[in-house]
């Protein structure tokens, strides 16, 4: 949820409301001169679609720039944007802080996605949560454009990338196959959740600075976390701390009032496995998911899949900012309709499966990209259709998240996690520049992102199905996993390799992997 606000915050505090020139002695410090009044008509040019223009006035019968602004208060009097005059020719001031922030979330999701496989996901989660109510807070009272981007930069490396991906990837090793759809797509929905509370605090709250520190006061909720939540028992399995492990499988089933384990015989068990493979667990990281062909494929195939589908999902939103209306109530409701694709996601994910869900998602979503921009803007039906492509994009970026921790191994999903988000963050920073080529074309942008989420989407078609299947463990689990499967073997009755899958006959004892694996490897 806190990531989700952290993301969207700009919108608020940087918002850039509608505007005009100054016109002097029309508009005076004491008072403003209407927009629609004689005086104002006759000194602002209209552009082609008869509003003020926002840039140039009228002098000596010429036309010129402008260096003074009158902003439009109806909905926020205070902003980043409004101070800074971040409009018009310093327009893209306004864009490069969204472009930072989201590298920060990129160079957060390497850096940090790689740090908590070798230390922990409780340790950089708490981390991360420390120091993002710090710049979450401190960001507010910044009042220089430069040191602001700095700090923009570290509040998206810690905001929306350390606690977000590692708390992800702990919520789905804490819980068996049968567990992960629903709780990998409510982590997904409390990203939404956050993008209400963005519009709904924007509303109710004038000043940014205010603003701002409410948002970064929300982090307070992560504090708790150092003493209340339990570290990973796959990552402690899988470092071999297999004591801790198996001490805290322990405590959940009594929590669950659940019948207890032999502790002592998984303990053993463990300590033999640790011997054999502690080495390559503790040493594993991004690099290895390039090293050998099956992986290496499958991890490509991944990232492209982050990068389209975050692309898409901007351009989906970049078209909403045509519709006409208050700002706060539009933001709400595009964050709102992401819930009932997520409903669908829960409910068919594990009868139909993720390839063919996020393959079909990704299509429609892009297709949608590409017809918004073909319809007259503002029209009830272009409305509905990118408000259609929406859901889809959101649901396929669910799945994305859930369908990435399933695919890796435990020695590196973090890792993999990381890199996948880093990839959807650089295509999010990228998109205000791609966004500049509809000065050639405006269908140019829209175009470019649909068709890459419907090439993407063509492309899971070769990822491997992981339905109601155990979870890889070691880099020659996530290297077997999955060889020869795609849809169209699937479809066409060819048989998929199994031998990683043919392990895990008890599919009981995976609701406590990598214990299963463990057992049947000794």
């Amino acid at each position: 949820m806190t990531a989700g606000m952290h993301m969207l915050s700009l919108v608020t505090v940087a918002a850039v409301p509608d505007h005009r020139c100054w016109i002097d002695g029309v508009d005076t410090n004491e008072s403003i001169a209407a927009w629609n009044s004689s005086e104002i008509l006759a000194a602002v040019p209209k552009t082609s679609s008869g509003s003020l223009h926002n840039c140039l006035m009228y002098q000596d019968n010429d036309t010129i720039t402008c260096t003074k602004w009158v902003f439009d208060t109806t909905y926020r009097s205070s902003s980043h944007a409004i101070e800074w005059n971040l409009v018009c020719e310093q327009r893209w001031l306004g864009s490069f802080v969204q472009t930072v922030y989201m590298l920060g979330v990129f160079t957060g999701a390497v850096t940090l996605g790689t740090m908590a496989d070798k230390y922990g996901r409780k340790t950089i989660f708490c981390w991360s949560g420390v120091l993002q109510l710090i710049f979450g807070v401190a960001v507010a009272f910044i009042p220089e454009y430069w040191t602001f981007l700095v700090i923009r930069f570290l509040y998206g490396v810690f905001g929306s990338a350390g606690s977000y991906i590692t708390g992800f990837v702990l919520t789905m090793e804490l819980v068996g196959p049968s567990k992960r759809t629903s709780c990998g797509v409510a982590f997904q929905a409390a990203f939404a959740a956050g993008i209400m509370l963005v519009a709904g605090w924007g509303a109710l709250i004038d000043n940014r600075q205010i603003l701002q520190m409410i948002y970064g006061l929300h982090s307070l909720l992560l504090i708790p976390h150092i003493w209340i939540m339990d570290e990973s028992p796959r990552w402690l399995w899988a470092q071999g701390r297999v004591k801790e492990s198996v001490d805290i499988v322990e405590k959940a089933l009594k929590c669950n009032n659940s019948e207890n384990i032999d502790k002592a015989h998984f303990v053993s068990r463990g300590k033999v496995e640790s011997c054999k493979g502690s080495e390559a667990a503790t040493t594993a990281g991004t690099t290895d998911l390039f090293k050998t062909p099956n992986l290496r494929i499958k991890t490509l195939n991944v990232c492209f899949c982050w990068f389209a589908n975050s692309i898409a999902y901007y351009g989906l939103t970049l078209s909403t900012g045509k519709l006409e209306g208050n700002p706060y109530l539009i933001t709400a409701i595009m964050g709102f309709v992401e819930f009932p694709s997520y409903g669908a996601v829960i409910y068919f994910l594990d009868i139909w499966g993720r390839r063919p869900l996020i393959s079909s998602m990704m299509l429609v979503g892009g297709i949608a990209c590409v017809v918004a921009t073909f319809l007259p803007a503002g029209s009830i039906i272009s409305t509905a259709i990118v408000i259609a492509g929406k859901l889809f994009i959101a649901g396929s970026f669910a799945i994305i998240y859930n369908y990435s921790a399933e695919l890796f191994p435990t020695v590196v999903r973090n890792s993999a996690l990381g890199l996948g988000s880093m990839c959807a963050r650089f295509s999010g920073a990228l998109t205000p520049l791609i966004t500049l080529l509809d000065s050639f074309n405006p269908k140019i942008p829209a175009v470019t992102f649909g068709a890459l989420a419907v090439i993407s989407g063509f492309l899971c078609f070769f990822l491997p199905e992981t339905m109601n299947q155990p979870m890889p463990q070691s880099l020659t689990d996530g290297e077997e996993f999955g060889k020869g499967d795609t849809i169209f073997a699937s479809c066409f009755g060819k048989e998929k390799n199994r031998k990683y899958d043919d392990k895990a006959d008890d599919k009981a004892a995976e609701s406590m992997v990598p214990l299963e694996d463990v057992s049947k490897k000794v």
